[in-house]
């Protein structure tokens, strides 16, 4: 199976306690947030963390559509739920859209 990689950065409140927090909550992420992940077409998803700056890297299968994800998540009440509750530990980057969290990374080298 092809996929594809897409690669975001957000960034947390840099207080430890809510880092701890949210590192706790990524632990357990509730199983409609996974599934509405899996059901995008999103095969891998890995977060890193460097200070208070996150990282995610994704997979995704032929089908999935960043728009198409972005609906599905906004007409799915228990999505909504989680993150407005991510809300309370992440933080916009300065340049970001009002509401916008993840920002795509913009590649700038590949060897």
């Amino acid at each position: 199976m092809k996929t594809t990689r897409h690669y975001y950065a957000c960034d947390l409140k840099d207080d430890a306690d809510l880092i701890a927090e949210y590192e706790k909550y990524h632990t357990e992420v509730w199983p409609e947030v996974l599934k509405s992940i899996k059901d995008a077409g999103i095969c891998v998803m890995e977060i890193y963390r460097c200070g208070n700056r996150l990282f995610m890297i994704m997979e995704t299968t032929a089908d999935y559509d960043a728009e198409r994800k972005k609906q599905m998540d906004l007409n799915n009440p228990k999505v909504q739920e989680w993150e407005d509750l991510m809300w309370k530990y992440q933080q916009a980057l300065p340049f970001a859209k009002p509401r916008e969290k993840w920002i795509v990374l913009e590649r700038i080298f590949s060897l």
